[in-house]
């Protein structure tokens, strides 16, 4: 089996936990708190690509693993749009997409109809997805401007004010 097959089946397994009731506490699965956070390039859906590792040294940075189809996600986008309204200008946020079942175009038309908060990556190649462990959608990842992960967490109720009143006070 495949790492990325790999990944899929775990993926899924959360996913099914998750809309079954259950929920994934922070570091349960993904990456790591404390580690340094993995310098990978994302595709933008409209634009450049984006250089994760570049931003290291200059701000921190959220970024969210969502799809279209996520209900937790939806159920989450309030609280983003908040945390984006008190540290937007502070902290870089972002959405990955992970394309399971989207197309640019869904994704697009999503895009339109909730306006999320974040610049938005299309991982059509799952390499973020990978380099961040990320265990299924709504998971959410906080990078201090140091490069090092200070946040993971999943589901519909994170405290996100709290992570980066921590990484903005560094």
């Amino acid at each position: 089996m495949s790492v990325r097959q790999r990944w899929w089946r775990s993926a899924l397994a959360a996913v099914v936990l998750t809309c079954a009731g259950g929920s994934l506490a922070a570091q349960e699965a993904g990456i790591a708190v404390g580690t340094k956070a993995p310098a990978v390039v994302v595709p933008a859906l409209d634009g450049p690509p984006v250089d994760l590792g570049s931003l290291i040294g200059r701000k921190p940075f959220l970024l969210e693993f969502w799809a279209t189809w996520c209900e937790v996600c939806e159920a989450l986008l309030p609280t983003v749009r908040q945390a984006h309204q008190a540290f937007g200008d502070q902290v870089e946020f972002f959405g990955v997409n992970v394309t399971v079942n989207q197309t640019p175009e869904r994704v697009r038309q999503y895009l339109i109809k909730h306006h999320p908060p974040f610049r938005t990556l299309y991982d059509s190649t799952g390499a973020s997805t990978r380099a961040y462990e990320a265990p299924t959608t709504s998971f959410i990842v906080i990078v201090d401007r140091a490069g090092s992960v200070a946040y993971t967490g999943t589901g519909s109720s994170q405290d996100l004010a709290a992570a980066l009143r921590t990484v903005t006070a560094k």
